[in-house]
């Protein structure tokens, strides 16, 4: 089979290869089949929460609903703050802090 790349794909992979000590060919199918196996991943993970949504298993969300959902975390997050902080006791080997905080 042959692969056509650009000028600049084809610079790294030669480069690599003389850093590598190993053939660009070999690299080449290392590349490739680690990337094959994660469209093949990511293909049947993508087929399998369709199917979920098609059989009613799980209900789909609202996009803005979603997004003010994680902005909302965010921001309950981000204003978290810690009313003390002190040293607790423990092994010579651990360090561990206690927090209080305001809830």
């Amino acid at each position: 089979m042959e692969v056509h790349v650009t000028a600049e794909t084809a610079k790294k992979l030669k480069d690599l290869a003389a850093t590598s000590g190993r053939a660009p060919e070999d690299i080449v199918e290392d590349a490739l089949a680690g990337y094959l196996g994660e469209v093949a991943s990511v293909r049947k993970t993508l087929d399998s929460r369709y199917d979920d949504l098609k059989s009613g298993r799980v209900k789909p969300i609202d996009g803005e609903e979603a997004f003010r959902k994680l902005r909302e975390k965010s921001e309950r997050r981000r204003s978290f703050s810690p009313t003390s902080i002190r040293p607790s006791p423990c092994s010579p080997d651990h360090h561990r802090l206690d927090i209080d905080a305001r809830t």
